[in-house]
């Protein structure tokens, strides 16, 4: 996660995550009424989307453990991502990473990077940092080296 950012800690901030982050390209977050709609129709647990705005908002803090599993599986997340900070945290890192392959820029980059020697691609690795540098940006993201 780069910079200040930190791991979604509370239920709220978790799930709230995955709405901000989690959805197809080209079009922005899902509803509450979508997730629920979509949740119902894969025969999963019933749940309102007025019971998830209330779990987004923190008003409600204890949801069973049907309700996490058809959260999770929506989000295509495990279900310990609600309730283990480790698993919340890789989770995030991970999505954080598919979200920056989705931009086109660094879908270019990768792909021009193809085939190139590990040699070539330290270099350009480096020359990244050193422009993450110049440009005043956090070196937090970098991949995990």
């Amino acid at each position: 996660m780069a910079g200040s950012e930190r791991a979604p800690r509370t239920l709220a901030e978790k799930l709230n995550h995955l709405f901000e982050s989690v959805h197809p390209a080209g079009r922005g977050p899902y509803s509450n009424e979508e997730v629920a709609a979509a949740i119902r129709d894969q025969g999963g647990a019933t749940i309102s989307a007025t019971y998830i705005w209330l779990l987004r908002k923190g008003q409600r803090d204890n949801p069973t453990m049907k309700h996490l599993e058809a959260l999770a599986a929506f989000f295509g997340v495990p279900p310990a991502y609600f309730f283990d900070d480790a698993t919340a945290a890789d989770v995030a890192a991970e999505i954080g990473l598919l979200n920056a392959l989705r931009d086109t820029g660094v879908q270019k980059v990768a792909l021009r990077a193809a085939g190139l020697s590990s040699r070539s691609l330290d270099s350009i690795v480096e020359m990244i940092k050193r422009v993450r540098e110049l440009e005043g940006l956090s070196q937090d993201s970098d991949g995990g080296d």
